[in-house]
């Protein structure tokens, strides 16, 4: 899918620097198919929790987001609770990582990986 990809109304966009880090991580697992997850759980200390994995498996309910050269896969379910996001990789004192910027949290922890809506 093209910039700003689209599931209907719902929609997870890709920064350049998530892309490229996200490519960086294919070209290392030898695997041109080699997609981000996203994915949520219960849990952390503020209700769900993001989980992001290198994976080259689809599966039925995923929704797939392709954008400057790399793919995102979300599982439907996930996906109803990060639509709107914007996937981004930080490089900063406490280290590098990949962080949602997503505007239906209602509150986050410290250090953005969990949340609450």
């Amino acid at each position: 899918m093209p910039d700003g990809a689209t599931a209907g109304d719902r929609t997870v966009t890709i920064t350049d620097s998530a892309a490229q880090r996200i490519g960086v991580l294919a070209e290392m697992e030898g695997n041109p198919q080699t997609m981000l997850r996203i994915a949520v759980s219960g849990g952390g200390c503020s209700g769900f929790q993001y989980g992001f994995s290198l994976d080259d498996q689809r599966n039925d309910d995923d929704i797939v987001f392709a954008d400057k050269g790399v793919t995102v896969v979300v599982d439907d379910m996930s996906l109803d609770l990060v639509q709107g996001s914007e996937l981004d990789y930080v490089e900063d004192l406490i280290g590098s990582y990949f962080a949602l910027k997503n505007p239906n949290a209602t509150s986050t922890c410290g250090c953005g990986s969990s949340f609450a809506v």
